[in-house]
């Protein structure tokens, strides 16, 4: 089972909506269920609830190679948008712990998650709001 926040799956949605028809890959971190007041799971789960911009430190990242925009080792997921419609992870796109992938008419029903392997795997969309702090 993989735990999300209902907000940051808006979120990732409107942004590849917005991005449509080019893909979007973003970077996700999880807060520990324990430090989520609303959340009804044992402290330890793993939720995701926070996301790194694409585009933070594209320019150091275009000339040297650095990606400043993720801290290393701090993002458990991803998010790809496939605007052409394939619910699944493909070769191209990056991978990660849990890849989310996100299809048109961008809404909860058009997102899924996957592991490294392909396979899909459960997601459950919390209604409850993320810490306000910087992700661990």
């Amino acid at each position: 089972m993989v735990y999300v926040t209902r907000g940051l799956v808006e979120t990732l949605l409107r942004l590849a909506s917005e991005a449509e028809p080019d893909d979007v890959t973003i970077s996700l971190a999880v807060t520990p269920a324990g430090e989520l007041p609303d959340a009804d799971l044992p402290e330890e789960t793993p939720v995701f609830t926070d996301f790194y911009l694409p585009s933070a430190g594209a320019s150091v990242n275009a000339v040297f190679g650095v990606d400043l925009g993720t801290p290393a080792g701090q993002t458990q997921g991803r998010f790809v948008s496939h605007p052409d419609g394939y619910m699944g992870v493909s070769k191209t796109d990056d991978l990660h712990e849990v890849i989310f992938v996100g299809i048109p008419p961008w809404d909860t029903d058009a997102l899924g998650a996957f592991d490294r392997a392909g396979q899909e795997r459960e997601v459950t969309i919390l209604d409850i709001e993320p810490p306000e702090k910087y992700p661990q």
